[in-house]
């Protein structure tokens, strides 16, 4: 406990910006814009499925804008970059306030996408990613709170609000948060700690003792042997909160009961990010990444086979497990294997994976529904995904993890 006080006394500025810009990014979220879905769709006389393909839309064209703006962290200063995408962010959000017409959602929900989802959270899990070796698993789990605080947090305040303000007007506090954030960013990394991969650090090379570029990551087996894993929650745990009002009844679970239960998918998600944090500067990502889809097995068969609350309750407590090591694990990751030298070009790819997997699994979902294929079904069958996840992970770790000691 004294070292963790240490570490984070020591390193305050630098985790608070990240705790900051994660929290920042919850307004480009799926968790946060889809609390504001009927109002959408009754303002503009949308169906399920006309605003599901919007959304997928929008966040399918922010995927393929991150493979190159992703890049952009291996250029420029958090301080700088991290300011000039809180100004995007804030101007998107005042286009959703401000919009007048359905066939602009497309390009709204793009921006906010990229912007929030997108940019916001690349930008703080690259910067903690390359200014920590030795603690990187304590500084991703520790900024990544940010997720799990806007998590918990913004919806409640803001379904409140909604009570007594215009949900447009609410877009509107949403872009002054986002703006006030430019400020405190300034201030907090005032002294950026300079990059690992600037310095030239030895501690940060990759597989075969170098920095890995990009082209030579997309030749690489392991990345595509990751590639499942990276899609796998983005996809599927977007849309079982997508689907959760369809859930509910399926269940025969009143909405608000199925929602009371958020919280402590919430705060196991948050032990399990602390803890996988603690374990990967212990052990390791190669020893640890290849399980942490494992409790998602566990979570969507008890979603499947779930008859009442209490199973469903223990489906959130697998799927927070998951959740939690997700978060830190992949973007650790990442540098361990390839390096850190050009580490903003490789993440932008994977979080164009995972931008992309939010896209599709909400409407590959909702067209399984519409075709008959029953939620519970569908949950078995992602389940049955989650285990070819790991099997994909186990082998390509087993066969990459001897070039972690090798020279080139």
């Amino acid at each position: 406990m004294g070292q963790l006080l240490n570490f984070l006394r020591e390193n305050a500025p630098w985790l608070s910006a990240g705790v900051l810009l994660t929290f920042l990014s919850s307004f480009g979220q799926t968790f946060f814009i889809s609390i504001f879905a009927g109002k959408i769709m009754g303002d503009f006389g949308l169906s399920h499925g006309q605003w599901g393909g919007i959304y997928t839309l929008g966040t399918t064209v922010s995927a393929a804008l991150m493979v190159w703006a992703g890049g952009l962290t291996d250029r420029f200063r958090v301080r700088v970059l991290a300011s000039i995408i809180l100004i995007l962010l804030a101007l998107a959000c005042v286009s959703m306030a401000l919009n007048p017409v359905w066939w602009l959602l497309p390009v709204v929900i793009f921006a906010l996408r990229f912007t929030g989802q997108g940019m916001t959270s690349h930008i703080a899990v690259v910067a903690m990613s390359r200014w920590f070796i030795a603690t990187r698993g304590k500084a991703l789990s520790v900024a990544t709170l940010g997720f799990a605080g806007g998590e918990a947090l913004l919806p409640l305040i803001f379904v409140a609000l909604m009570l007594a303000w215009d949900w447009r007007a609410l877009w509107g506090l949403a872009a002054v948060i986002a703006i006030l954030g430019i400020p405190l960013i300034l201030l907090l990394l005032r002294e950026e700690r300079t990059p690992q991969s600037w310095a030239k650090s030895d501690q940060a090379l990759g597989m075969l003792a170098r920095h890995w570029t990009r082209r030579q990551t997309l030749h690489h087996f392991l990345f595509w042997f990751m590639v499942p894993a990276l899609l796998g929650p983005a996809a599927f745990n977007t849309a079982f909160f997508f689907h959760q009002v369809h859930f509910a009844e399926v269940k025969g679970i009143a909405h608000v009961e199925l929602v009371a239960m958020f919280p402590l998918y919430t705060g196991i998600s948050i032990a399990t990010m602390v803890f996988s944090g603690w374990a990967l500067d212990r052990w390791g990502t190669a020893r640890l990444i290849p399980y942490m889809q494992l409790p998602m097995v566990v979570a969507f068969v008890l979603f499947s086979i779930s008859t009442g609350p209490l199973t469903t309750l223990f489906g959130f407590v697998f799927l927070g497990m998951t959740t939690g090591a997700n978060t830190t694990l992949p973007n650790a990751f990442w540098a361990e294997f390839y390096g850190t030298g050009h580490i903003g070009s490789i993440k932008a790819m994977a979080a164009a994976i995972m931008v992309f997997g939010s896209a599709i699994g909400p409407g590959l979902t909702g067209v399984g529904i519409d075709l008959g294929l029953g939620i519970e079904v569908q949950y078995l069958l992602v389940a049955a995904y989650f285990v070819f996840t790991s099997v994909m992970m186990g082998i390509g770790i087993t066969r990459a993890r001897p070039d972690l000691t090798r020279t080139a």
